[in-house]
């Protein structure tokens, strides 16, 4: 606890503020962020590409299942699930396979959409996106 000490024997009471818990305060905080700063920079390594790769356009599997279960594979409507089987067999042979747009309708059931959607990943398709999806804003 600090004291102080006038020389004056005026008896009056001392005005100045007394700062030295203020700064036993600011001492503690300062250690507490020296101690803690480390721990709270981690570093996280990342491969970035050195140079932008080739700008190819892949072709694009427009793949629509309707409300009923349909299945149209670019435009052609696909018999049965053995044939679209084979279709996602063929194109996942290939080296460069195209990215497959899956455009499920609004109504259709989640067990088609998800049957197919395991069906082209056992197949090895790799590149599966959703188009249409602004259909389900409302």
């Amino acid at each position: 606890m600090a004291m102080s000490v006038s020389a004056s024997g005026s008896g009056e009471p001392m005005v100045d503020m007394n700062t030295t818990p203020l700064i036993d305060v600011m001492l503690v905080l300062l250690i507490m962020f020296i101690i803690t700063l480390p721990v709270m920079t981690n570093n996280i390594n990342l491969d970035l590409p050195t140079r932008p790769g080739p700008d190819t356009k892949r072709e694009a599997i427009n793949l629509i299942i309707d409300y009923d279960g349909a299945i149209v594979w670019n435009g052609t409507t696909v018999e049965s699930l053995a044939q679209l089987e084979q279709y996602f067999r063929a194109e996942a042979a290939k080296s460069e396979q195209p990215e497959l747009h899956v455009r499920p309708d609004k109504r259709a059931k989640y067990d088609h959409v998800a049957h197919v959607l395991g069906m082209a990943q056992r197949s090895g398709i790799q590149r599966i996106g959703f188009a249409g999806q602004e259909q389900y804003l409302d």
